[in-house]
């Protein structure tokens, strides 16, 4: 049996992340997709310090702050947040001096939580599944978002009747999109704020395509300016869940989403 008070005695914000998941099982089951997703977010994030790639780099200290930030891990969100702001400021200097502060607490963070699981990360997803619908689940619903952990709470919920497949970025969606029949997407969840293509490259591509009907899509962001919520808007859209969201709030979206699809 997992020992919570493991997390809290190493500053851990677990009442906290409970707001968002709602119970211990939820948030030890996404825990365990935050693990398989850590090794390879963090070593894309030092890829783009390596490069000084500050745009991209911005992108995914920004995704890694959202996941500390759900999960209680109140000391990581904030130091990735201040690399948020310092890398979208292009203050190159700041990222590379504070860079081993920001890893060694990722990484005490990502060893804490293997103990706690007491197990290796699992492959929860296959990264080949391209959305073909096999199955007597032949209708996808596409999450589009460099953070894997909205699929868990739209799995759990919807599993049963769809499948539900996962890209990191709007490049692996567009190529999900163009080779899957629109009559098998039921919907798509789509990020604006992703590295590579964007979130507005992949709308665009669907206002160029005319696939809005064909399928629906709405927005999950942490991006709150006015200006880039006005901006996803002037496409035909079905809505915008803002982060951070809880499990009744995914499921709400998908439906009505999933409700605007046209046969």
């Amino acid at each position: 049996m997992k020992d919570v008070n493991l997390l809290v005695n190493n500053g851990v914000n677990v009442n906290k992340a409970l707001e968002l998941f709602g119970d211990m099982a939820t948030y030890d089951d996404t825990l365990v997709t935050f693990l398989n997703d850590a090794e390879n977010k963090l070593k894309q994030i030092d890829d783009y310090k390596e490069k000084a790639d500050m745009a991209n780099y911005a992108i995914l200290v920004h995704s890694l702050k959202s996941d500390a930030k759900y999960f209680g891990f109140d000391k990581l969100a904030e130091l990735a947040y201040d690399h948020e702001m310092k890398s979208k400021a292009n203050d190159f200097y700041y990222v590379s001096d504070h860079f081993d502060e920001l890893m060694t607490e990722a990484k005490r963070i990502v060893n804490l939580v293997r103990k706690y699981l007491g197990k290796e990360p699992v492959e929860l997803l296959d990264d080949d599944d391209n959305g073909s619908g096999t199955g007597s689940k032949n209708q996808t619903i596409l999450v589009v978002d460099d953070s894997a952990i909205i699929v868990n709470f739209v799995k759990k919920i919807f599993d049963n009747q769809y499948n539900v497949l996962i890209a990191n970025d709007g490049a692996q969606a567009l190529n999900i999109v163009k080779n899957t029949p629109s009559s098998q997407m039921a919907c798509m969840l789509l990020d604006l704020n992703m590295p590579n293509v964007n979130g507005f490259e992949v709308l665009d591509y669907f206002k160029n395509n005319d696939l809005f009907k064909k399928v629906p899509v709405s927005i999950i962001t942490g991006e709150g300016s006015k200006d880039i919520i006005e901006k996803a808007f002037t496409y035909p859209i079905v809505d915008v869940l803002m982060k951070p969201f809880n499990e009744l709030n995914v499921e709400s979206i998908v439906n009505k989403t999933i409700s605007f699809k046209s046969e």
